[in-house]
Order: C-alpha cells, then structure tokens, then sequence
C-alpha cells in the first residue's frame, strides 16, 4: 500500500472515532488536508470555520473560501478583532496564545452550537519543535490536532495534499502579519497594513516565500534562499527599495541567509 493511503486511512480513522468535528480552517496546506480528509470521512459533520481578520491579507480569506468550496464544505467565517486586546497589541512573547485563545474560544462556542464533538486545527509534528505559544491555548480548550495525532510532518502533509488534487499543496507558508514585528513593539493596523502591501509587491515580482520584517524605519526583507542574488540585481533591488520607501520604511534591507520560519524569534529567545 502507498505511504500516502496508508497517512490517509489514519486520518480517515481519526475522524470517524470522533463522529463530527470543527475545522479552523485557513486556506493554507495544512488546514486544507484536515479539512478535505474530515469531509471524506464525515460528510456534512464536518465543518470548517475561517477567521477574517486584519492579521492576514485579504487574499488569504478568498483563497480559503475557493479550497473550501473546491472540497465541498461548509464554511462559517467569524470576525475576530484581535487589536482590541492589549495583551495582544503590546506585543509580548506569548502573542499567539492570545490570539489562538480568542479564535479557539469562539470557536468551541460554535462547536457547542452546532453539536460537533471535537474542534481541530492544523498543528504537524514539526510545529512541536518550534515556539508556539498558541499550542498551549489549544491544550487549555481541548482543541486536537489530527495532523500530529498520526505522526505527519510538513512535507508529508503537502505530499497528501498533492495527492488529493488541493491546489494549494505547493502554497508558500503564511503566517500572521503580527509575526514581522519584534516581540514587544506595538501592533497597529498601520504596520500591519505596511508589511501586507510591502509582501504583496514583493511577491508581483515573482518571488513567492517572502517576509517583510518590520524593524521601525527598517525593512528586512527575507525571500527564498536560492533568490536572495536575484533580489539585488539592478533589474530587481531599485523597484523594492522605491516601492517600500513609498510605503514609508526609510531603510530597505536584504537578509542574506533568506526566508526562515520565525526568524523572529532568533534574537528574542536565544
């Protein structure tokens, strides 16, 4: 039996033992394997819930409404205001356990609502090994994470989601904006609206894993590894810096070691 069958019977089991479940659902690969393998296994018990919100693009929301309807589930899409909470805007080292403490709580109100037995979310196995304080908030609200339940990392998950035709199975990773701040600068809608569009011109050039640190007047861009070179060429390099000076970084910078996840956190928990 291919490896693949044998990921997608696990999972087909996982859901099945729990009878109905409710999905937060991004749009991005994980989430969408979660969701495409819930609804294959649980039809209609098997809810997806997206949060809009100004800590993603716009872009975001739609892609996951099109994957959604691509595979056939309900989608419930809430409004979630995290910048009202200053736990969350000043910006401390636990900031995903606020907001994933604020998705997951409204989120087990709608489970109760909808009378579905488990909430889920897209956690892998190579997310244990990062900092996530998020983690946490979903082990206080008994959210599961059938993803690390059957022993599937990153590159496995994107493996399934080729395999079930999900067109994002090859989507670069995306994390919230608020993540391109330093722990511990104020998150404002300004900033957060600067990196989006900074990251959206970024990626009309062609380059498609980008990050946009924001380090005050200092822009640290982060592309692919193996385009780092192609971002200061003469063809490329006088565009960026012309676009996000217009956006009102006063200095644009290139990180030579390229995009990594959580780069941020290099400084503040070493």
């Amino acid at each position: 039996m291919e490896q693949t069958q044998v990921w997608l019977d696990r999972l087909r089991q996982f859901w099945e033992d729990r009878g109905s479940a409710l999905i937060a659902f991004s749009g991005g690969v994980d989430s969408s394997v979660l969701l495409a393998t819930a609804v294959r296994a649980l039809g209609d018990r098997a809810v997806a819930v997206t949060a809009r919100s100004e800590l993603y693009p716009a872009t975001e929301l739609d892609t996951a409404r099109r994957v959604a309807e691509q595979i056939g589930a309900r989608q419930i899409v809430i409004e979630t205001d995290e910048l009202t909470h200053e736990d969350f805007v000043r910006n401390p080292l636990d900031r995903c356990y606020h907001c994933k403490r604020e998705l997951f709580g409204r989120m087990k109100q709608i489970a109760e609502q909808e009378g579905l037995a488990v909430i889920a979310h897209g956690e892998t196995v190579d997310d244990l090994t990062d900092f996530r304080p998020g983690h946490m908030a979903a082990e206080e609200l008994g959210v599961v994470a059938p993803l690390v339940e059957v022993g599937l990392r990153k590159q496995q998950v994107r493996q399934l989601a080729r395999s079930l035709g999900l067109e994002v199975w090859d989507k670069p990773s995306m994390a919230c904006l608020a993540s391109r701040l330093p722990y511990g600068e104020r998150i404002t809608p300004d900033k957060l609206h600067r990196v989006a569009e900074a990251e959206q011109f970024l990626r009309s050039l062609g380059f498609r894993q980008v990050r946009v640190r924001h380090h005050g007047p200092i822009a640290r861009i982060e592309v692919e590894p193996e385009k780092v070179d192609l971002a200061a060429t003469a063809q490329f390099a006088p565009k960026i810096v012309q676009r996000l000076q217009e956006l009102g970084f006063t200095y644009v910078t290139l990180d030579l070691q390229g995009f990594r996840s959580g780069s941020m956190n290099e400084v503040e928990l070493s």
